[in-house]
């Protein structure tokens, strides 16, 4: 079956990041490939997209183990910690986190009577923001890797909503979004959102939204992002990952 455009424009993007040849599949495809980009360094790394999986892992001994569960499971499963912990011996767990992707029909601009600033990715109100959202939800947004103007709402001259992207391979922008903590539940982060989705789309981007949190769903949901998949990354212990 032929994945629709917008599933095989997501395929070639992590087809790409995965550093070497390999094809989404059925039975999830996995490969050696201690370069990847699915995962952090000597981590293996599980993309699943249209019900199709590829898996990235360190060493061959780390491939052995997990083709032995690739046969056994469907993709969608490879992206459950549960399911591998029973497996295989996982030693630490980052994920899973859902793929959502906009093309121009689907998208659903946000309107709203504040104001969606334009700013810098290097402005001094946009560390401003990171540092009191806290290293945790600063570290999620991943607002300090925008590659794109930031776009922002302002109370004052304070940034209390922030979004932008980082361009990543394919003509992929990977979006970032932040609120401050005492300004969210007002939709700021749709607005903000709105706009960085909009420009993405007129540079002809294709726009990815990675998320753990079902908030952070939501507002991706609500500007026409379709959930495609999902990422998962594990790292083994020493031995079975033959480091």
């Amino acid at each position: 079956m032929t994945p629709d455009p917008l599933t095989a424009r997501a395929h070639a993007l992590w087809q790409e990041l995965a550093g070497v040849p390999v094809e989404f599949g059925r039975s999830a495809a996995v490969v050696v490939s201690p370069r990847s980009r699915l995962c952090p360094p000597s981590w293996c790394g599980i993309v699943v997209l249209g019900g199709a999986g590829i898996v990235t892992v360190p060493t061959v001994e780390a491939a052995v183990r997990l083709r032995e569960v690739a046969v056994e499971v469907p993709p969608a499963a490879l992206v459950q910690a549960d399911v591998l912990r029973v497996a295989l011996p996982v030693a630490e767990v980052l994920g899973p986190a859902t793929l959502a992707y906009a093309s121009g029909p689907d998208f659903r601009p946000v309107l709203m009577e504040r104001t969606v600033a334009r700013l810098p990715a290097d402005h001094p109100g946009l560390s401003a923001l990171l540092v009191g959202a806290g290293r945790e939800d600063a570290g999620e947004s991943g607002l300090d890797e925008i590659s794109s103007p930031a776009f922002v709402v302002l109370d004052g001259a304070e940034v209390v909503a922030a979004a932008g992207y980082q361009v990543w391979p394919r003509g992929t922008a990977h979006l970032s979004v932040l609120t401050a903590p005492g300004y969210r539940g007002r939709g700021l982060a749709k607005a903000v959102a709105s706009a960085a989705v909009a420009h993405a789309l007129d540079a002809g981007l294709m726009p990815q939204w990675r998320a753990r949190p079902e908030p952070s769903r939501r507002v991706a949901r609500a500007l026409g992002f379709r959930e495609v998949g999902a990422q998962l990354s594990v790292r083994l212990d020493g031995g079975a990952a033959g480091g």
